[in-house]
Protein backbone atom coordinates (compact mmCIF):
# COMPACT_ATOMS: atom_id res chain seq x y z
CA UNK A 1 0.00 0.00 0.00
CA UNK A 2 1.47 3.39 -1.02
CA UNK A 3 2.35 6.20 1.33
CA UNK A 4 -0.57 8.50 2.05
CA UNK A 5 -0.07 12.00 0.64
CA UNK A 6 -0.43 14.76 3.22
CA UNK A 7 -1.81 18.22 2.63
CA UNK A 8 1.65 19.73 3.03
CA UNK A 9 3.15 17.34 0.47
CA UNK A 10 0.41 18.17 -2.01
CA UNK A 11 1.00 21.93 -1.58
CA UNK A 12 -2.74 22.68 -1.97
CA UNK A 13 -3.86 25.91 -3.61
CA UNK A 14 -6.44 27.99 -1.76
CA UNK A 15 -8.55 30.99 -2.73
CA UNK A 16 -9.82 33.09 0.19
CA UNK A 17 -12.33 35.85 -0.57
CA UNK A 18 -12.68 38.94 1.59
CA UNK A 19 -9.00 38.63 2.49
CA UNK A 20 -8.16 42.28 3.09
CA UNK A 21 -8.88 42.14 6.84
CA UNK A 22 -10.58 40.25 9.65
CA UNK A 23 -11.41 36.57 9.29
CA UNK A 24 -10.34 36.41 5.65
CA UNK A 25 -6.93 37.98 6.27
CA UNK A 26 -6.36 35.75 9.28
CA UNK A 27 -7.32 32.61 7.32
CA UNK A 28 -4.95 33.56 4.50
CA UNK A 29 -2.10 34.16 6.97
CA UNK A 30 -2.61 30.89 8.87
CA UNK A 31 -3.10 28.69 5.81
CA UNK A 32 0.01 30.19 4.22
CA UNK A 33 2.06 29.43 7.33
CA UNK A 34 0.62 25.89 7.31
CA UNK A 35 1.98 24.97 3.89
CA UNK A 36 -0.84 26.03 1.59
CA UNK A 37 -0.38 28.16 -1.52
CA UNK A 38 -2.79 30.99 -0.81
CA UNK A 39 -4.41 33.57 -3.03
CA UNK A 40 -6.43 36.16 -1.14
CA UNK A 41 -8.93 38.27 -3.03
CA UNK A 42 -10.76 41.45 -2.08
CA UNK A 43 -12.14 44.65 -3.57
CA UNK A 44 -9.47 46.73 -1.83
CA UNK A 45 -5.87 45.81 -1.14
CA UNK A 46 -4.90 44.93 2.46
CA UNK A 47 -3.62 47.86 4.51
CA UNK A 48 -0.52 45.79 5.27
CA UNK A 49 1.06 43.83 2.40
CA UNK A 50 0.54 40.07 2.78
CA UNK A 51 3.46 37.92 3.80
CA UNK A 52 3.63 34.45 2.27
CA UNK A 53 0.53 34.71 0.09
CA UNK A 54 -0.62 36.53 -3.02
CA UNK A 55 -3.28 39.24 -3.05
CA UNK A 56 -5.40 39.72 -6.13
CA UNK A 57 -8.24 42.13 -6.92
CA UNK A 58 -11.57 40.36 -6.62
CA UNK A 59 -15.07 41.82 -6.49
CA UNK A 60 -17.47 38.96 -5.82
CA UNK A 61 -20.36 41.14 -7.04
CA UNK A 62 -18.91 41.06 -10.55
CA UNK A 63 -18.86 37.81 -12.53
CA UNK A 64 -16.03 38.96 -14.80
CA UNK A 65 -13.90 39.79 -11.75
CA UNK A 66 -14.57 36.36 -10.24
CA UNK A 67 -13.83 34.51 -13.47
CA UNK A 68 -10.69 36.57 -14.00
CA UNK A 69 -9.37 35.78 -10.53
CA UNK A 70 -10.06 32.05 -10.93
CA UNK A 71 -8.45 31.99 -14.38
CA UNK A 72 -5.36 33.78 -13.05
CA UNK A 73 -4.91 31.24 -10.25
CA UNK A 74 -5.34 28.32 -12.64
CA UNK A 75 -2.80 29.85 -15.00
CA UNK A 76 -0.22 30.57 -12.29
CA UNK A 77 -0.72 27.62 -9.93
CA UNK A 78 -2.20 25.03 -12.28
CA UNK A 79 -5.13 24.18 -10.04
CA UNK A 80 -7.36 25.23 -7.14
CA UNK A 81 -7.94 22.79 -4.29
CA UNK A 82 -9.88 24.90 -1.78
CA UNK A 83 -12.15 27.94 -1.75
CA UNK A 84 -12.94 29.83 1.46
CA UNK A 85 -15.92 32.08 0.72
CA UNK A 86 -15.62 34.79 3.34
CA UNK A 87 -16.50 38.08 1.61
CA UNK A 88 -19.39 39.83 3.29
CA UNK A 89 -20.63 42.79 5.29
CA UNK A 90 -23.55 43.80 7.51
CA UNK A 91 -26.37 46.30 7.38
CA UNK A 92 -28.36 47.60 10.36
CA UNK A 93 -31.84 49.02 10.33
CA UNK A 94 -35.50 48.05 10.36
CA UNK A 95 -36.56 45.58 7.71
CA UNK A 96 -39.43 47.91 6.78
CA UNK A 97 -37.14 50.83 6.02
CA UNK A 98 -34.12 49.14 4.48
CA UNK A 99 -34.00 50.50 0.91
CA UNK A 100 -34.38 47.71 -1.60
CA UNK A 101 -31.21 48.69 -3.53
CA UNK A 102 -29.19 48.37 -0.30
CA UNK A 103 -30.78 44.99 0.44
CA UNK A 104 -29.99 43.80 -3.08
CA UNK A 105 -26.37 44.97 -2.80
CA UNK A 106 -26.01 43.10 0.48
CA UNK A 107 -27.22 39.89 -1.15
CA UNK A 108 -24.97 40.51 -4.16
CA UNK A 109 -21.99 40.21 -1.79
CA UNK A 110 -23.07 37.88 1.00
CA UNK A 111 -25.06 35.37 -1.03
CA UNK A 112 -24.64 35.78 -4.78
CA UNK A 113 -20.93 36.54 -4.32
CA UNK A 114 -20.39 33.12 -2.79
CA UNK A 115 -22.57 31.56 -5.49
CA UNK A 116 -20.50 33.19 -8.26
CA UNK A 117 -17.27 31.86 -6.79
CA UNK A 118 -18.74 28.36 -6.39
CA UNK A 119 -19.97 28.32 -9.98
CA UNK A 120 -16.58 29.51 -11.22
CA UNK A 121 -14.54 26.80 -9.48
CA UNK A 122 -16.90 23.82 -9.63
CA UNK A 123 -16.16 22.87 -13.27
CA UNK A 124 -12.47 22.65 -12.33
CA UNK A 125 -13.29 20.62 -9.21
CA UNK A 126 -15.52 18.24 -11.20
CA UNK A 127 -12.82 17.69 -13.80
CA UNK A 128 -10.36 16.74 -11.07
CA UNK A 129 -12.85 14.80 -8.96
CA UNK A 130 -11.77 16.71 -5.87
CA UNK A 131 -12.04 20.07 -4.15
CA UNK A 132 -13.28 21.71 -0.97
CA UNK A 133 -15.55 24.73 -0.50
CA UNK A 134 -15.81 26.33 2.95
CA UNK A 135 -18.56 28.94 3.16
CA UNK A 136 -18.21 31.36 6.07
CA UNK A 137 -21.71 32.16 7.30
CA UNK A 138 -22.72 33.37 10.79
CA UNK A 139 -24.69 32.30 13.81
CA UNK A 140 -26.89 35.15 12.60
CA UNK A 141 -27.84 32.67 9.89
CA UNK A 142 -29.27 30.40 12.60
CA UNK A 143 -30.52 32.96 15.12
CA UNK A 144 -32.40 35.91 13.56
CA UNK A 145 -30.98 39.26 14.61
CA UNK A 146 -33.48 42.10 15.15
CA UNK A 147 -32.48 45.23 13.26
CA UNK A 148 -30.00 43.18 11.27
CA UNK A 149 -32.70 41.23 9.49
CA UNK A 150 -31.32 41.54 5.98
CA UNK A 151 -27.88 40.38 7.12
CA UNK A 152 -29.49 37.37 8.83
CA UNK A 153 -31.56 36.65 5.73
CA UNK A 154 -28.44 36.59 3.53
CA UNK A 155 -26.76 34.14 5.89
CA UNK A 156 -29.87 31.94 6.21
CA UNK A 157 -29.85 31.77 2.40
CA UNK A 158 -26.16 30.89 2.30
CA UNK A 159 -26.77 28.04 4.74
CA UNK A 160 -29.50 26.55 2.57
CA UNK A 161 -27.38 26.87 -0.55
CA UNK A 162 -24.41 25.22 1.15
CA UNK A 163 -26.34 22.22 2.38
CA UNK A 164 -28.03 21.62 -1.00
CA UNK A 165 -24.75 22.02 -2.88
CA UNK A 166 -23.03 19.63 -0.49
CA UNK A 167 -25.48 16.86 -1.40
CA UNK A 168 -25.21 17.55 -5.13
CA UNK A 169 -21.42 17.40 -5.36
CA UNK A 170 -20.52 14.84 -2.69
CA UNK A 171 -20.79 11.96 -5.21
CA UNK A 172 -18.29 13.85 -7.39
CA UNK A 173 -15.59 13.88 -4.71
CA UNK A 174 -16.18 17.53 -3.72
CA UNK A 175 -16.58 18.60 -0.10
CA UNK A 176 -18.74 21.57 0.98
CA UNK A 177 -18.79 22.85 4.55
CA UNK A 178 -20.55 25.70 6.36
CA UNK A 179 -18.79 27.59 9.17
CA UNK A 180 -20.99 29.70 11.43
CA UNK A 181 -19.03 32.12 13.63
CA UNK A 182 -20.61 33.96 16.50
CA UNK A 183 -19.16 37.32 17.48
CA UNK A 184 -15.55 37.77 16.38
CA UNK A 185 -13.28 40.72 17.17
CA UNK A 186 -12.65 42.13 13.68
CA UNK A 187 -13.19 45.40 11.76
CA UNK A 188 -16.57 43.98 10.61
CA UNK A 189 -18.65 46.29 12.88
CA UNK A 190 -16.85 49.36 11.55
CA UNK A 191 -17.90 48.40 8.02
CA UNK A 192 -21.53 47.76 8.94
CA UNK A 193 -23.83 50.00 6.95
CA UNK A 194 -26.79 51.72 8.59
CA UNK A 195 -30.16 52.68 7.23
CA UNK A 196 -30.25 56.47 7.16
CA UNK A 197 -33.94 57.26 7.60
CA UNK A 198 -35.64 55.49 10.47
CA UNK A 199 -39.17 56.10 11.74
CA UNK A 200 -39.47 57.33 15.32
CA UNK A 201 -41.11 54.07 16.43
CA UNK A 202 -37.91 52.19 15.57
CA UNK A 203 -35.24 54.67 16.69
CA UNK A 204 -34.87 53.72 20.36
CA UNK A 205 -35.05 49.92 19.97
CA UNK A 206 -32.63 50.14 17.03
CA UNK A 207 -30.16 52.09 19.17
CA UNK A 208 -30.47 49.57 22.02
CA UNK A 209 -30.10 46.56 19.71
CA UNK A 210 -27.00 47.97 18.03
CA UNK A 211 -25.42 48.95 21.34
CA UNK A 212 -25.84 45.37 22.56
CA UNK A 213 -24.53 43.94 19.28
CA UNK A 214 -21.43 46.14 19.51
CA UNK A 215 -20.79 45.05 23.11
CA UNK A 216 -21.08 41.43 22.05
CA UNK A 217 -18.69 42.01 19.15
CA UNK A 218 -16.07 43.63 21.39
CA UNK A 219 -16.21 40.55 23.62
CA UNK A 220 -16.07 38.06 20.75
CA UNK A 221 -13.40 35.51 20.01
CA UNK A 222 -10.29 36.49 18.01
CA UNK A 223 -10.36 35.76 14.27
CA UNK A 224 -7.61 33.18 14.82
CA UNK A 225 -10.29 30.91 16.33
CA UNK A 226 -12.13 30.83 13.01
CA UNK A 227 -8.92 30.37 11.01
CA UNK A 228 -7.84 27.44 13.17
CA UNK A 229 -11.24 25.82 12.64
CA UNK A 230 -10.95 26.24 8.87
CA UNK A 231 -7.51 24.62 8.99
CA UNK A 232 -8.90 21.66 10.98
CA UNK A 233 -11.72 21.26 8.47
CA UNK A 234 -9.30 21.19 5.55
CA UNK A 235 -7.18 18.55 7.27
CA UNK A 236 -10.17 16.38 8.19
CA UNK A 237 -10.85 13.44 5.82
CA UNK A 238 -14.63 13.68 6.29
CA UNK A 239 -15.70 17.08 7.64
CA UNK A 240 -19.22 17.67 8.92
CA UNK A 241 -21.70 19.85 7.05
CA UNK A 242 -21.81 22.62 9.72
CA UNK A 243 -19.42 23.95 12.36
CA UNK A 244 -19.91 26.73 14.88
CA UNK A 245 -17.19 28.83 16.48
CA UNK A 246 -17.35 31.72 18.91
CA UNK A 247 -18.46 32.51 22.46
CA UNK A 248 -19.87 29.41 24.15
CA UNK A 249 -23.22 31.00 25.18
CA UNK A 250 -23.92 31.93 21.56
CA UNK A 251 -23.06 28.46 20.29
CA UNK A 252 -25.26 26.93 22.99
CA UNK A 253 -28.13 29.25 22.06
CA UNK A 254 -27.94 28.06 18.45
CA UNK A 255 -28.37 24.48 19.61
CA UNK A 256 -31.07 25.24 22.15
CA UNK A 257 -33.30 27.10 19.72
CA UNK A 258 -33.99 23.78 17.97
CA UNK A 259 -35.16 22.27 21.26
CA UNK A 260 -37.04 25.10 22.96
CA UNK A 261 -40.52 26.43 22.14
CA UNK A 262 -40.43 29.12 19.46
CA UNK A 263 -42.01 31.77 21.67
CA UNK A 264 -39.38 31.22 24.35
CA UNK A 265 -36.58 31.54 21.79
CA UNK A 266 -38.10 34.74 20.43
CA UNK A 267 -38.53 36.16 23.92
CA UNK A 268 -34.90 35.42 24.77
CA UNK A 269 -33.60 37.11 21.61
CA UNK A 270 -35.77 40.19 22.11
CA UNK A 271 -34.74 40.48 25.73
CA UNK A 272 -31.04 40.18 24.91
CA UNK A 273 -31.27 42.96 22.32
CA UNK A 274 -33.71 44.97 24.44
CA UNK A 275 -36.24 45.42 21.69
CA UNK A 276 -39.32 44.07 23.47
Amino acid sequence: MGKRTTWREKDPVVLVTGASSGIGRTCADLLSRSGFTVYGGSRTAPSEPPSGWTWLPLDVRDEASVRGAVDRILEEAGRIDVVVNNAGYGIAGPVEETPLPEALDLFQTNFFGALRVCQAVLPHFRARGAGTIVNISSLGGRIPLPYQGLYSASKFALGGLTEALRMEVAPLGIRVVLVEPGDVRTPFPAHRRRVERVAKAYQEPLARALAQAERDEREGVPPEAVARLVLRILRHPRPKRRYTVGPLPQRAAARLQDLLPGRLVEWGIMRHYRVG
